[in-house]
């Protein structure tokens, strides 16, 4: 257990109280992440911009509300990072790409207000995979801001493309983060560099002012240290707003339950082909929740999920880049398979996409039938820990690596939390996931914090970062 700085590796719970008893000065919690991010963030590859002004000018505004006994919530005083494809005003704005490194908006997304209205204070602005990976990437170094190194092993990749989200929380830079997943944007960092991550629903959280990769299928949510501080920061960044048609009406109100008494369900197909070291911490795992829950296996009817997920996520992303496309600005990115793969999916037939709508809509209905009588469904986060910074994660930029379950999730739009659950003989972390039904957010987040609360891996930091 990493026992360096004093509030560094902190809850959002623990933090904001001694912000609010007078024991802890908003200024100077912001400063030390300052710093961290400043010692730590180039080494990691992690950080694009770094927003110091910006920081404690606002630090010392919340700083001057606490003195005066004004609460805005459990967020107040609290540092945080964004992925770099969420607008943030007079502060670059990349997505990650060198066409657009020099980008800046005039307005904050509706995230950044949201956060800042609950008086969390933005630091930094995070390294991702170009374009959210939407040229469809087979390696680490698709960046313009360099690879994105674990915190866990320099050697090792942190996952994509919320690489910097994942690397910043785990390393101690910020105390959560903001991260999207398209398609395991969220997770696979959340599994690489043993933090939690949890994907919303999909309208559970506006993306007015982020870039969109691919319309139907994309997700904002943070990435922190325990499933607790992710309840905390969801019910802040999430709503309807009116610049968002997407987002849900119903406001959601995050329930800090410790309960017991679950129903979970196993897809055994998810199994297949899973590193041994991730299929043995995976069954310590179902092992320790046979304490809190009752473990069925699930049959699932033998549809096309990754296929399906995957034609809408090419199709939509070829229009969402057309612009680039066409102006031949996609030669500039950094990954040489960035360059041209984009080109295959500029055939894709319309009656291949609608016919990918429609069994969306069976496989959701399917899966919403099935979730009826489970809380969540469980699997690895990812079939494999962090590989290789110099390897391929995958052999073709056309395909993905098996994920059954990250498949049916994005397509249907799931909310799934993924937690540390181990580490494997070279000290890789590896993840838990919980997919729940359509806006069950509070049902996965009281199963991760039951898991959370019989076991520490979540307490466990890399000892490079004290």
């Amino acid at each position: 257990m990493n026992m360096g700085n004093p509030v560094v590796f902190k809850s959002l719970r623990d933090l904001n109280k001694q912000i609010m008893t007078s024991k802890l000065s908003v200024t100077e919690l912001v400063e030390t992440f300052l710093q961290r991010l400043e010692l730590y963030g180039p080494s990691l590859n992690a950080v694009v911009s770094i927003t110091r002004d910006r920081a404690i000018k606002h630090a010392e505004y919340i700083e001057q509300e606490v003195e005066e006994g004004i609460y805005r919530g459990p967020l107040q005083g609290i540092p945080f990072g964004v992925k770099d494809l969420l607008n943030t005003s007079d502060t670059l704005t990349t997505w990650g790409a060198f066409p657009f490194r020099d980008q800046v908006f005039n307005y904050d997304a509706t995230i950044i207000t949201k956060l800042r209205q609950a008086g969390a204070i933005l630091t930094s602005k995070l390294a991702m995979i170009e374009l959210a990976g939407g040229m469809g990437y087979r390696q680490p170094h698709a960046s313009f801001t360099g690879p994105p190194l674990n915190p866990w092993n320099q050697r090792m990749w942190t996952g994509g493309s919320s690489s910097g989200s994942g690397a910043a929380v785990s390393a101690g830079l910020v105390p959560f983060a903001i991260g999207s997943e398209t398609w395991g944007s969220i997770l696979s960092p959340a599994n690489n560099c043993g933090v939690t991550g949890i994907r919303p629903t999909y309208g559970r959280v506006s993306r007015f002012g982020a870039m969109a990769l691919s319309w139907s299928l994309d997700k904002l949510g943070p990435l922190c240290l325990t499933a607790d501080d992710c309840g905390l920061v969801l019910e802040v960044i999430a709503g309807y707003v009116s610049q968002d048609p997407t987002t849900y009406h119903q406001p959601f109100k995050y329930q800090a339950a410790l309960q017991r008494n679950f129903t979970i369900g196993i897809v055994n197909r998810a199994l297949d082909d899973v590193d041994e070291e991730v299929q043995d911490n995976f069954n310590r795992s179902v092992t320790t929740l046979e304490h809190i829950a009752e473990i069925k296996d699930i049959e699932l009817p033998n549809y096309p999920y990754e296929a399906v997920t995957r034609t809408i996520l090419n199709a939509e992303s070829v229009s969402a880049f057309e612009n680039l496309i066409e102006s031949g600005q996609i030669a500039q990115l950094t990954a040489p398979e960035d360059r041209y793969s984009i080109f295959s999916r500029t055939i894709i037939l319309a009656k291949d996409y609608l016919r990918a709508l429609r069994l969306r809509g069976l496989i959701a209905r399917t899966i919403d039938k099935i979730l009826t009588t489970y809380d969540a469904i469980i699997a690895p986060t990812r079939r494999q820990p962090a590989t290789p910074i110099d390897q391929e994660f995958r052999k073709s930029a056309s395909t993905t690596s098996h994920d059954i379950i990250g498949a049916i999730g994005n397509a249907a739009g799931l909310p799934a939390i993924s937690v540390p659950n181990g580490f494997t003989k070279q000290g890789l972390p590896t993840g838990l996931q919980f997919v729940g039904r359509a806006y069950d957010e509070n049902v996965i987040i009281a199963l991760a914090n039951a898991y959370q609360s019989i076991t520490n891996w979540h307490e466990q930091h890399p000892p490079s970062f004290p």
